[in-house]
């Protein structure tokens, strides 16, 4: 039966920079990225080296962990280059594309007579398997898994984020196809999180779909949110979750027999002087785009949101799992008093400044802390931001310590970092708490293991 649910702590970010509702065309980059750290638990072996010619969907490296999980190539062309930072740690492996997309031949099976080993044989071969993300801990499920539920939301609440109902409009029929997949590999119904401002008749004809419809401020959108309002994870389940990009991006492959793994990404933030959408192929270089519409050189650019998004170096190469880059203001700069002055033009969530004066107002806001790291003090800022029915600060302080016993007790396993960002976003005390809290999972999955 489905649920509606009103969300009442958490926070919209009040920033400019929205995309227009248009879908613009790029020219295909050049370069592309891979790149093995953005997956959590995967120890890449490469598998092209530099000067390998390669096809889409040709394997560029796989798991160690689990060779059976393999990453494939976005375009056709040649491996150029490895890019290794401290230790030998692999950062990219660069690909320059010669513009044919040929691609690899493969037999894929007919949905509808597909079994489930099937299904998954293609999902591993074709390099679409790791667009499922696996709760608790936030990897890349194993081959042999089986989820206790999965869900996906068909909205995102996050600071400038992209207008789902736009995106998904041309995409329905490859939903469609998406949801029967899930449900013939994992035997579930999916759990759909709907905004109460979505257009819910859209997404109707849906298969083996359960709707919930969510009301209320970021972090609603979340599907840890979701997964807390609906059907709250426990100690030994697994979860499964995709982008609702993803699911259409898995149907389209098992409709049209052809990998194409573009999706439709936000150009958003207030340091472009255009924002809008495009159809982008993971790990391409942005470089070209940026430089065109940036309004200035100190920027700061962002895969992702900027809550939980990863800092861009100059390539600006996109990362394999987000579906908007977020470009806004660099934040190097000190302000002698700042506190002290009225702040008009500056957001406080605490009502420091005047500008509370003036709801609805959208800030060009930047990267500075405003102040530096500080003792660790309880405040309640946390409690008032996150809706997961845990404790949110004494989480945190259980993940310093890596008390494991006290981890579990306080919900570890219902968290990855995207549903504790807001928390970040308000501490007083400046503290990482995504950073904080990813080495606690990560250190927890390795005890586990």
């Amino acid at each position: 039966m489905a649920k509606h649910v009103t969300i009442r702590k958490g926070l919209d970010v009040p920033i400019k920079g929205k995309p227009e509702k248009q879908v613009e065309e790029l020219q295909p980059p050049e370069i592309f990225a891979l790149k093995p750290t953005d997956f959590h638990g995967v120890r890449p072996k490469v598998i092209a080296k530099p000067g390998t010619k390669v096809k889409v969907g040709s394997v560029v490296y796989h798991n160690k962990f689990h060779p059976e999980v393999k990453f494939t190539s976005p375009v056709s062309g040649e491996v150029t280059e490895i890019v290794r930072g401290e230790k030998r740690k692999i950062l990219e492996i660069r690909i320059k594309s010669d513009g044919a997309f040929d691609a690899e031949a493969v037999d894929i099976p007919d949905p509808a007579a597909a079994d489930e080993a099937a299904i998954k044989e293609v999902l591993l071969t074709s390099g679409l398997w790791p667009l499922i993300v696996q709760r608790p801990f936030g990897v890349i499920p194993a081959p042999d898994d089986k989820p206790d539920a999965v869900f996906v939301s068909l909205f995102n609440s996050a600071p400038m984020a992209a207008d789902l109902d736009f995106v998904l409009k041309d995409q329905l029929e490859d939903l469609k196809m998406g949801a029967e997949i899930i449900h013939k590999l994992t035997g579930k119904s999916i759990h759909f999180g709907l905004s109460n401002a979505s257009d819910a008749s859209m997404y109707k004809h849906l298969p083996h779909a359960e709707f919930n419809t969510f009301k209320g401020p970021h972090p609603a959108g979340n599907v840890g949110t979701q997964m807390n309002k609906i059907r709250p994870i426990n100690k030994g389940e697994k979860f499964w979750t995709l982008k609702a990009q993803d699911l259409a991006l898995i149907g389209r492959y098992f409709r049209t027999k052809e990998l194409n793994p573009s999706r439709i990404v936000a150009f958003t933030g207030s340091e472009l002087k255009k924002r809008f959408y495009a159809s982008v192929l993971p790990g391409a270089s942005l470089k070209s785009v940026i430089d065109k519409h940036k309004t200035q050189d100190n920027i700061r650019i962002i895969s992702g949101d900027v809550l939980t998004g990863k800092k861009l170096t100059e390539n600006a190469f996109i990362s394999f799992q987000h579906d908007m880059l977020s470009v806004i203001p660099e934040g190097d700069y000190y302000e002698f008093f700042g506190w002290a002055k009225p702040g008009f033009n500056k957001f406080s969530v605490s009502k420091t400044y005047f500008s509370w004066l003036f709801p609805g107002k959208k800030y060009r806001l930047d990267t500075n802390y405003h102040g530096g790291p500080r003792a660790y003090v309880v405040t309640g800022e946390y409690e008032k931001v996150c809706p997961i029915d845990i404790y949110p600060q004494q989480l945190v302080k259980a993940c310093l310590i890596q008390d494991i016993d006290k981890m579990e007790e306080l919900g570890i396993y219902e968290v990855i970092e995207e549903d504790m960002a807001l928390c970040e976003f308000v501490c007083t005390s400046k503290t990482e708490v995504q950073k904080i809290l990813r080495e606690a999972l990560d250190m927890l999955r390795e005890e586990l293991s």
